[in-house]
């Protein structure tokens, strides 16, 4: 069998990113940023007052007790004169601090007298609540990097530094099918008439939510027939215009299993055994949009197993990164972490197997009961995966490798 490294090694070799488009920040979140952002401007602009209160001069207030007349009044937005000696300055959060004052005490540390003037309860040390110009951004440093995925937090920067909008990749156009006469749509038929042997269609609802969680615009292929003829037509049809073809089952040996000679039959196709637990089949092939060579462009094609739970992480595994890389992010693998198993796991699998845990309130992580492929419950009941190498069992008090959910979606 194939290793998941290998076939994602392979995948990501294909993955050329598409090209770049220009969106507003409100349409800006998930997209992966295609250049690096360069700061035209320091944050803050000028030293400014890090909450309400007082700006003074430090050398000016040495013991506690000292009252001194308010000169001035310095709300955000407005820029105060220079501060006269034996004054203060009342001065808001986010204001700039005028010349001459080097601290900033905080309203409660105060007293506002009868006669207008304000005695200070505590010494002020210099520099005390000033938040100082450029502390945050330095003129002209890059604060996004080309190659990330846009976070509502770097929004938020983009826009403190004037940009009203970003490059970012391309959305990928990605076809989605399922295949297999035994599904049913929700909705279709009610639970208590489901013809023996049907089954709801549950991978073609999360899949397309993963998919517009990446970024990508989803075309809807719907239910693919147990027909070679028809399936290679649908699959013809969305080629011409997708970037990624995206099928769920039917990549298998069996003589119903039609979509692996329909992409044969217009492109290429691998077909990989990938050594990983759950989710064995995986195909990646391309589909030639003129049905005989490149030469008219191609679209490319991944093919899921057909078990909600294989399917599932298959996704997540090797479909997440490849169109995370197709819109041009660099760093494509998710982040684990070391956490302690609070339970035990005696089997001795020869595939790597990616088990399904959610943390136990403890510090460390229990294990959901049936880590069976159409187990689907255990992908909701879970907040990550363990990745467990081949033949490694687990006791309690092992540390173990756990991808949470957040860093694969």
């Amino acid at each position: 069998m194939t290793s998941l490294d290998e076939a994602l090694q392979h995948v990501l070799a294909q993955a050329q990113p598409l090209g770049v488009e220009h969106v507003d920040l409100f349409n800006a979140d998930g997209r992966v940023l295609r250049a690096d952002c360069i700061s035209a401007l320091q944050v803050p602009p000028q030293d400014n007052s890090a909450m309400d209160g007082y700006a003074v001069r430090a050398a000016e207030i040495t013991t506690a007790g000292v009252a001194l007349a308010v000169s001035q009044r310095i709300p955000a937005g407005h820029v105060g004169t220079p501060l006269q000696p034996g004054t203060v300055a009342r001065i808001f959060t986010g204001a700039p601090v005028p010349s001459g004052a080097d601290a900033v005490l905080m309203q409660e540390d105060t007293q506002v007298l009868q006669d207008g003037t304000v005695r200070f309860n505590a010494v002020p040390k210099h520099g005390q609540n000033i938040r100082r110009g450029g502390e945050d951004i330095a003129l002209n440093s890059t604060v996004l990097a080309q190659g990330m995925r846009l976070t509502p937090a770097a929004i938020g920067l983009a826009a403190s530094i004037g940009m009203p909008e970003l490059p970012v990749g391309r959305k990928p156009r990605v076809a989605l099918f399922s295949t297999g006469d035994e599904l049913v749509l929700p909705g279709t038929v009610a639970p208590q008439d489901m013809p023996a042997g049907s089954i709801y269609n549950s991978n073609r609802y999360f899949l397309r939510a993963l998919l517009q969680r990446l970024g990508c615009e989803v075309v809807d292929g719907g239910i693919l027939p147990d027909n070679l003829e028809q399936t290679a037509q649908a699959i013809h049809r969305v080629a011409q215009d997708c970037d990624l073809v995206l099928s769920s089952a039917g990549v298998s040996v069996g003589e119903e299993d039609h979509v692996k000679p329909a992409v044969e039959q217009q492109g290429a196709l691998n077909l990989w055994m990938i050594a990983m637990k759950p989710g064995k089949p995986f195909a990646y092939g391309k589909v030639f949009r003129n049905g005989k060579d490149a030469s008219h462009g191609v679209a490319h094609f991944m093919g899921l197993p057909g078990n909600p739970v294989s399917s599932f992480i298959t996704f997540l595994l090797l479909v997440r990164p490849f169109v995370l890389r197709l819109q041009g992010m660099d760093d494509v693998a998710p982040k684990a972490i070391s956490v302690t198993a609070q339970f035990d796991w005696p089997k001795l699998e020869k595939r790597r197997e990616f088990l399904r845990a959610r943390h136990d309130g403890q510090g460390g992580l229990a294990l959901f009961g049936n880590q069976g492929s159409g187990v689907l419950t255990s992908t909701v009941w879970g907040d990550g995966i363990i990745d467990n190498p081949p033949l490694t069992p687990i006791q309690p008090g092992d540390t173990v490798r756990f991808i949470p959910f957040s860093e694969l979606m």
